[in-house]
């Protein structure tokens, strides 16, 4: 006999460590067969991942060192979005401060980060790009720009070696280049 999936009872939270942007906590929940157990979850505040284009369909991309992976990777702009700022204000502005580029942001969805993760990541669409600036990277930023065509980032999608795998599909499929 199946019983019905129910949501967790949380019993109590607390930060079990804090360092930048980034908060790990420690909840207890009330587990359905009556245990308690304790969980850690990621406390992380909304973000938006960015599939750019250029006005001839280059996908604009950031080759950056991941300590997660450690590895250099290129992947898709993105980054946190600022209180009060809409995913594509958010879109908008991390793309011009990491690549320079410019275009039009449309939303295409949200997905969940992971499933020990409070975060929800904005898919947004930028396409029409322009480079009118030059980076803006912060303090501990280092990244390079990567233009690549549609086959190519394509390729690095299949490879697993992206850190916004979701992004990148949900993106080119809204935009019917899937």
């Amino acid at each position: 006999m199946n019983k019905k999936i129910e949501k967790w009872e949380e019993l109590s939270r607390e930060i079990a460590f804090q360092k930048y942007s980034r908060k790990i906590e420690k909840v207890i929940f009330h587990l359905p067969d009556g245990k308690e157990s304790d969980f850690y979850l990621k406390k992380e505040g909304p973000a938006v991942g960015i599939l750019a284009l250029t006005k001839d369909n280059q996908v604009i991309l950031v080759r950056q060192f991941r300590p997660g992976p450690n590895e250099v990777l290129d992947e898709l702009p993105g980054g946190y979005v600022d209180e009060k700022e809409t995913p594509e204000e958010a879109a908008e502005r991390e793309l011009l401060e990491e690549t320079g580029y410019k275009g039009k942001a449309r939303l295409v969805t949200q997905a969940y980060d992971c499933a020990y993760s409070t975060m929800n990541r904005y898919c947004v669409v930028i396409t029409d790009c322009e480079k009118i600036a030059e980076q803006k990277l912060e303090e501990t930023e280092f990244a390079e720009v990567i233009l690549t065509s549609l086959e190519e980032f394509k390729k690095i999608l299949r490879s697993g070696k992206n850190t916004d795998i979701e992004v990148g599909y949900l993106g080119l499929d809204y935009l019917k280049l899937l």
